[in-house]
């Protein structure tokens, strides 16, 4: 079993922002694109998030497992159908400012598995649970 601890006030850290742990100029895909072509982007950059992109613009989120939900139905094509007919609309999309512990809070409360990073309503990052598994790894080093 693992035991519980607490920091007192006096040795407490400056929370970090989501900038300092997030994967920067995420790859993305278009929402007008194939299935089969998210999973070769998933595949060939070992990833398992893509934000799904129309004329620049964020509109949803693509997951692996998303793909593997909608091609569980047979007549689903992964050459023909379109990344926005698998797409998750509600994503979480934070500042790359964001305090860490907001967007990991939020994260762990609503079962996220990533939030997108936007500044100036474009894309600049994503925070996925590898990255905040890194983030923790890193805060609790630090003295």
């Amino acid at each position: 079993m693992g035991t519980a601890f607490a920091l007192s006030s006096d040795m407490t850290k400056p929370i970090p922002s989501v900038a300092q742990y997030m994967t920067p100029s995420p790859h993305t895909v278009g929402a007008d694109q194939t299935l089969a072509h998210a999973h070769v982007l998933m595949h060939d950059y070992a990833i398992r998030h893509l934000p799904v992109l129309r004329g620049g613009k964020l509109v949803g989120m693509l997951s692996e497992r998303d793909l593997a939900l909608i091609e569980q139905f047979d007549h689903i094509d992964p050459r023909a159908t379109k990344v926005e007919e698998a797409m998750s609309l509600g994503v979480y999309q934070v500042a790359p400012e964001t305090a860490l512990d907001v967007v990991v809070a939020t994260m762990a409360t609503k079962k996220y598995g990533s939030a997108v990073v936007a500044q100036d309503q474009k894309v600049v990052g994503i925070l996925t649970t590898v990255d905040v598994c890194s983030a923790l790894a890193a805060v609790l080093k630090t003295p």
